[in-house]
């Protein structure tokens, strides 16, 4: 019998050059994740992470133009999300259903030149992040906002969503997010994304599968359940019996461990550094001692360091987000990295195809319905 790999750990499937995770360091085209949290902008990173280097100066500039260009929607995809953009349907599962209606407005959507892929790649980021503000918007009956050409790639963010000019702080923190959930390597979404365009299907379906993948607790919906817990957990005197009884109960305490990672998540230092800020900004401190307290705690009793979701969540709550959209922000950041992928995928493609090891009965006969 073959040897499985559950969860394919451990298995190689693909070379990459968009990023590495090597002994518990995280790069981004070999540029140290910690280099780039503490100095770039977000849309050098998508630049990076599509091209392996960092762009020039005009690079830069004309890709701010164009995403700045390519924000704005068509106004049938904002009447559609009057549809559905209630408070019962998930923002994930409007995303996945607006991007793939996005793509019906794509007259080039199909075309396989390599300008049109990275022109596409480009509109696809930058409406990405139109479709999680829209709908947030509609939703609570308020008109969607039109990006201002003042603003970078994560002011414009925050700007379309509340309607009103973040403070610099405010960009900072968001910047610093998307920087950090960019890409990471072979994950559950960037692999999915790989595996829908191996049979050179195109990049919108690629998106819309990562999506699927992404909305899962194991994956992207971390966050949203680490805010969920700190929203239980009243203050800092509470959390030693609030984390006794979760481990008492064998429950699972999201933000905690990685399967890559054995000596912590190297980008969680950054969050947690701006959840501190962030949060004294807001008059929000306790929300930060209560989480500094969890991760200690859990650390003594399980040996656990936080992770990046554990820290970010915080952050999201303290810029006045709903904490069901923490995992479509996780989906507008890592769109660059699943781009970036699905890119690599084309230019070496082989289709995926594993194999399983069966398991079921053998030898058997067909019956008629009468005789069953």
């Amino acid at each position: 019998m073959a040897n499985i790999q559950r969860g394919l750990e451990g298995v190689l499937a693909a070379e990459t050059k968009v990023s590495s995770i090597i002994d518990s360091q995280l790069t981004y085209a070999g540029y140290d994740i910690d280099d780039l949290a503490n100095h770039a902008e977000f849309e050098e990173v998508v630049f990076l992470l599509w091209h392996y280097r960092l762009p020039n100066k005009e690079e830069l500039s004309e890709l701010k133009s164009k995403l700045f260009e390519y924000m704005t929607l068509n106004p049938r995809v904002y009447n559609h999300f009057q549809e559905y953009a209630t408070d019962d349907v998930h923002p994930m599962t409007a995303l996945r259903t607006s991007v793939s209606y996005i793509a019906h407005f794509d007259e080039h959507a199909e075309e396989e030149d390599e300008s049109q892929t990275m022109e596409r790649a480009i509109r696809i980021q930058a409406k990405i992040a139109s479709l999680v503000t829209a709908f947030a918007r509609v939703r609570e009956g308020k008109e969607p906002v039109k990006p201002s050409e003042d603003l970078n790639y994560a002011g414009n963010f925050l700007y379309m969503l509340r309607g009103e000019l973040p403070t610099d702080i405010e960009v900072e923190a968001f910047n610093k997010a998307l920087v950090l959930h960019a890409d990471h390597e072979f994950n559950a979404s960037t692999f999915t994304a790989r595996c829908a365009v191996s049979s050179l299907s195109d990049m919108y379906s690629g998106i819309v599968a990562a999506v699927g993948s992404l909305k899962g607790p194991l994956h992207g919906g971390a966050n949203e359940r680490v805010m969920s817990m700190l929203s239980e957990v009243k203050s800092v005197d509470e959390v030693d019996s609030y984390i006794d009884k979760k481990i008492q109960n064998k429950e699972k305490i999201m933000g905690f461990g990685h399967r890559v990672y054995k000596d912590g998540d190297p980008r969680a230092k950054f969050l947690k550094e701006m959840s501190k800020k962030i949060t004294s900004e807001t008059g929000q401190s306790e929300l930060f001692d209560i989480s500094v307290k969890i991760a200690d705690k859990m650390k003594q009793e399980k040996n656990l360091i936080a992770n990046v979701d554990f820290y970010s969540a915080t952050v999201y709550h303290s810029l006045n987000i709903d904490h069901d959209l923490f995992t479509p922000i996780f989906a507008v950041s890592r769109t660059s990295g699943w781009i970036a992928h699905i890119l690599e995928q084309y230019q070496d493609n082989r289709i995926m195809r594993p194999r399983a090891q069966y398991i079921g009965e053998t030898n058997r006969t067909y019956l008629p319905i009468e005789e069953r």
